[in-house]
């Protein structure tokens, strides 16, 4: 059973899923950082406040966080075929993970900007800082921490969501899972996808704590 061909087949499932996951969490956060940042600012208690930017980004969060992901991979196929050419494999899983990552990223930007001290804000504007200022200079940095710990949230949500796309052929160690250990009745080949699953969860995990404890200067 463990030949060389299935041994193959699970390091290119690794190699597939830590793609898919990297890939959409960086643009994940192309998108969704300035999302977070412009739904902080324009807030009613922000520094820019508002009202029709924020209800109209504050809509489009809640309603792309509220659609089932394995709905939203179905929903984009057309968009994910018009961008890359297909609608399987990993690249073109890549395309809904972004969207459905975007906002959820985007909400923990906008809770770690909120979690900054009023105080330092209104010390900067004080010395005639401006809001580009504001935002670059103080609120990034003094939520650094707790970005880096979101990012460490964030990708393990992605890489969750990537297993999830094995289910319509997104490739990655999800879409060997459901090959194997679902249609074909392997469970050792489904046993060894969740444990490495789950080491690559931990992994993620420690190394995102262990930046974020090094970036906390407070």
């Amino acid at each position: 059973m463990w030949d060389n061909s299935t041994i193959q087949m699970i390091e290119v499932g690794v190699l597939e899923t830590l793609y898919m996951t990297c890939m959409s969490t960086f643009f994940g956060y192309v998108l969704g950082l300035p999302f977070g940042i412009i739904l902080a600012v324009t807030d009613k208690n922000g520094i820019c406040p508002n009202r029709i930017v924020y209800r109209i980004l504050d809509v489009v969060a809640n309603i792309l966080r509220s659609i089932p992901f394995l709905i939203l991979l179905i929903l984009l196929i057309p968009f994910t075929r018009a961008i890359v050419g297909q609608s399987y494999g990993s690249s073109a899983t890549v395309v809904p993970l972004v969207i459905a990552a975007a906002p959820f990223i985007a909400r923990m930007i906008e809770s770690s900007l909120k979690e900054v001290d009023a105080g330092v804000i209104e010390a900067a504007k004080s010395m005639g800082a401006g809001p580009f200022t504001i935002i670059t200079k103080v609120l990034l940095v003094e939520a650094r921490t707790s970005i880096a710990v979101g990012v460490t949230i964030a990708i393990g949500t992605i890489l969750g969501y990537s297993a999830m796309a094995g289910t319509v052929g997104g490739g990655g160690l999800g879409d060997i899972a459901v090959r194997y250990g679902y249609y074909r009745y392997e469970e050792d080949i489904m046993i060894v996808t969740v444990v490495l699953l789950v080491l690559l969860v931990q992994v993620f995990q420690f190394v995102g704590m262990k930046f974020a404890n090094a970036i906390n200067h407070k």
